[in-house]
């Protein structure tokens, strides 16, 4: 068995990287915000049989955010939202609007 810190690195770098995958930029960006939470909120946890079931349980998360996902993209429109604007704000200078 691994150290449980590797696996739980492990675990939260798959989250954060399945969780971009969302073709919507308010699923992706819940999906983000709900993994560093729950890793946040269990960050002091010591006991190894607590740790070992966290563990299982975002092992099944994970799972949820790959289907989810591929889902997600399964059904894109396309349509982008403002915030999601690939122009960068120096791109904007001397834009004449």
């Amino acid at each position: 068995m691994a150290n449980p810190r590797t696996q739980a690195l492990s675990l939260y770098r798959d989250l954060l990287r399945h969780g971009n995958k969302f073709s919507s930029y308010n699923f992706r960006a819940y999906a983000i915000r709900r993994s560093k939470d729950a890793f946040r909120s269990h960050q002091n946890e010591a006991d190894p049989n607590v740790i070992a079931q966290l563990l299982k349980k975002g092992e099944g998360e994970l799972q949820v955010v790959k289907r989810q996902a591929a889902i997600s993209n399964l059904y894109t429109t396309g349509d982008h939202l403002v915030v999601e604007n690939s122009i960068k704000p120096r791109q904007l200078e001397g834009f004449q609007g």
